[in-house]
């Protein structure tokens, strides 16, 4: 397991309380988040962004080399956006294959590689990043080459602000410790590698939708009342407010039916609240669908049973 953090602070001297993680914890037996190390690889490189560290401290160590390693057909949760509530922890799939050099071990103890996602224009100047809680697994397909398996964990209530309901690009990086201390050893020594805007995703907001038709029982031919209301996640305030002036679909299948068809549309009021009326002519269940937004999935309501006499 590694620590949840999206952001790790480089200056001088190494923050060591923000990059450790438990030993025993971390695949491979490493101490530190691939955030943290990523950022350090890249001080060393002298690449302008992810750390505080000065060109010039940076080259008291060295560079790193250049690793034989280069990531492709990267897809984050199988194409589909990451849908976040308000405090639930959400897991989602990375899939990637791995191509590399014969002489890079991709499963030594002190390799370290992983896939992220992140907000902004390039990883330089990310808004907000997001990775797995566990290392990476890959399997072998050949000797230089590899198909892994990883994840991108979500903790809304500490990691997400609503601007973050919006497309996300995906950063792999590698690198090859080769026995050295990243805080003090020769960095000429370590291997590293990168790619930025791998693939993209989107976070959006959970959304609910609820609804009741009324009266129950009715009289065949007679008006009922059908009320609900449309909301979705803030991640701000970690509550749930309405979805205001959204179209929304009032929808009715057959007691014996499968099948939903449309029976009219409305908008959400200013509070996300949904009121509209139709005619009962049979037995059958009523619900509001909603479409769906970029920022927001698509959501139906349970169907509420109307029995008609």
């Amino acid at each position: 397991m590694r620590i949840r953090a999206t952001t790790v602070a480089v200056s001088g001297v190494l923050a060591l309380s923000a990059l450790a993680v438990p030993a025993a914890q971390a695949a491979g037996g490493s101490s530190y988040s691939p955030s943290g190390l990523a950022k350090l690889a890249q001080a060393h490189q002298g690449t302008a962004g992810r750390s505080a560290y000065t060109a010039s401290t940076a080259a008291d160590a060295g560079a790193p080399y250049a690793l034989d390693l280069s990531f492709s057909n990267v897809q984050v949760n199988k194409g589909k956006p990451i849908v976040a509530g308000t405090t639930t922890h959400g897991t989602f799939p990375v899939t990637y294959t791995v191509t590399h050099g014969a002489d890079v071990d991709i499963h030594a103890d002190d390799f370290l590689m992983d896939v992220e996602i992140y907000r902004g224009t390039t990883i330089d100047d990310a808004a907000n990043e997001l990775f797995g809680v566990d290392w990476p697994s890959c399997t072998d397909t050949s000797t230089t080459t590899a198909s892994c398996k990883g994840t991108i964990d979500v903790y809304a209530d500490e990691q997400l602000s609503n601007a973050d309901a919006t497309s996300w690009k995906a950063f792999g990086f590698a690198i090859a410790l080769n026995g050295q201390d990243p805080t003090g050893d020769d960095w000429s020594k370590i291997g590293y590698a990168e790619q930025d805007k791998l693939a993209t995703t989107k976070l959006q907001r959970l959304s609910k939708l609820t609804v009741n038709a009324a009266p129950e029982p009715v009289k065949k031919g007679k008006t009922i009342t059908v009320t609900g209301k449309l909301s979705r996640a803030n991640w701000d305030d970690g509550q749930y407010h309405g979805y205001a002036t959204q179209s929304v679909r009032l929808q009715f299948r057959k007691k014996n039916s499968s099948t939903y068809t449309n029976v009219k549309g409305i908008k959400s009021s200013s509070t996300g609240t949904l009121k509209t009326t139709t005619k009962a002519t049979v037995d059958g269940y009523y619900r509001f669908s909603f479409v769906g937004t970029s920022t927001t999935p698509a959501v139906n309501a349970t169907g509420d049973y109307v029995d008609v006499k």
